[in-house]
């Protein structure tokens, strides 16, 4: 009797293992290589440097940042930019040159587990955020930056991580949020349906399980709710034919907080080429949260950033 409990036991714990194994794999981001064939255009080889910075755990962040001429008068404000799931920093480069030309420095970085960072067994929302904190604590100790005025850049998950960030450390001017999802639970369930994972009992099951080995419940940390906490500006960026994350979840983060403006764009997920009409209104919004810097060309379209909820 006792034997049969004990191997009872032991298939149990070894189907768990399993199951385990195969949800982090099944979960796992693609590691996608830099595309450097034509990279940093617009930005003077001697205002870029990569870097390499301190994360959490002992872990090692890849990225690059540009600073803006001048930074010997005086220090400037920063921008800290994070790519999206399966994504990297150098996706992320077609919205440095219009920060730079108006006076940001700019940091990308790569996520753990993305790029040329360090990898661990796994990562998450939740680590997005802690490279985020890693990444703006390098920044402050930088001589040439004002810490006083730092803003978060980020794209899907990268932007989901950024309100989570502000939400909690309070430290940022603002925040940019790309296609951010309203609520993880949401996105689980569409992956889940996808891969054809029947809900509740397995679907149940996977949902508890991510949320036990990330170290958070999927309501504490859903943008939907986060976006309330922070105390920043916030500028929510949302293409209207967007197949990933529908253009309605824009809609409910920016009822949650009196300090959330909308931008919506004619564009999916991806949002590179789709910005670039609109990068005058980001830069705007950027700049009455951080101060105006004198000396820099002003962009137009401070009226659309920062205009009525729509």
């Amino acid at each position: 009797m006792i034997f049969e409990a004990g191997a009872a036991l032991a298939g149990l714990w070894s189907l768990r293992s399993l199951a385990h194994w195969a949800i982090l794999r099944g979960l796992r981001a693609p590691r996608v290589a830099h595309d450097l064939a034509h990279a940093h255009p617009g930005v003077a080889t001697d205002r870029l440097r990569e870097v390499r910075i301190p994360g959490p755990r002992g872990t090692s962040l890849s990225g690059w940042l540009v600073v803006p001429a001048g930074t010997w008068q005086r220090p400037v404000p920063a921008v800290l930019v994070m790519h999206g799931w399966g994504a990297n920093a150098a996706m992320m480069w077609p919205v440095v040159p219009p920060l730079h030309e108006s006076g940001f420095a700019v940091l990308l970085i790569d996520a753990r587990c993305h790029g040329r960072s360090d990898g661990e067994a796994f990562t998450s929302m939740p680590r997005f955020a802690e490279d985020i904190a890693a990444g703006l604590a390098w920044l402050k100790h930088q001589p040439d930056i004002d810490s006083d005025n730092l803003a978060l850049l980020g794209h899907s998950v990268g932007a989901a991580a950024c309100l989570l960030h502000a939400s909690r450390q309070h430290d940022v001017r603002a925040v940019v949020s790309l296609s951010a999802f309203a609520h993880p639970r949401e996105v689980m369930r569409g992956f889940m349906a996808e891969k054809r994972v029947p809900y509740p009992v397995v679907g149940w099951y996977v949902m508890r399980h991510v949320q036990q080995v990330i170290g958070a419940r999927f309501d504490d940390i859903a943008p939907v709710n986060t976006i309330a906490r922070v105390k920043c500006p916030v500028l929510v960026v949302h293409g209207r034919q967007d197949n990933v994350v529908p253009a309605g979840d824009a809609l409910r983060l920016v009822a949650r907080s009196d300090r959330a403006r909308l931008l919506q764009l004619e564009g999916a997920h991806d949002l590179r080429e789709a910005l670039a009409p609109h990068a005058a209104a980001v830069v705007a919004f950027l700049h009455a949260a951080c101060g105006s810097l004198p000396g820099h060309r002003q962009n137009s379209g401070i009226a659309l950033a920062m205009g009525d909820k729509a």
